[in-house]
């Protein structure tokens, strides 16, 4: 065969190999791109459950906060009435409290 049969061989060959590399690295950067948006759901979904626990608990936490303070006033209320009623206790305006 002449030279330039095997040249056009060549450059064909060269040709199908360069797109047969092109297919296969596109499939492989999809593959990894599904695998990445699949990561990522599964990390938004991960932090709205925790958004949503977080959340729970915060409202819990501030509940309790106001119950405490409910409570601390009443024994402050408490001791206003037991210095009140202790004749002890000079009549004296107490200013800590």
């Amino acid at each position: 065969m002449d030279a330039w049969v095997w040249i056009v061989i060549v450059a064909v060959v060269i040709v199908v190999l360069v797109a047969v590399a092109l297919m296969l690295r596109r499939n492989t950067g999809a593959r990894r791109l599904d695998k990445k948006r699949a990561e990522a759901g599964e990390l938004r979904q991960e932090a709205q459950q925790r958004m949503g626990t977080a959340g729970e608990r915060e409202a819990a936490a501030k509940q309790e906060a106001e119950r405490a303070r409910r409570e601390r006033e009443a024994a402050e209320e408490a001791l206003r009435r037991a210095d009140d009623v202790d004749p002890e206790v000079p009549d004296a305006p107490d200013v800590d409290r």
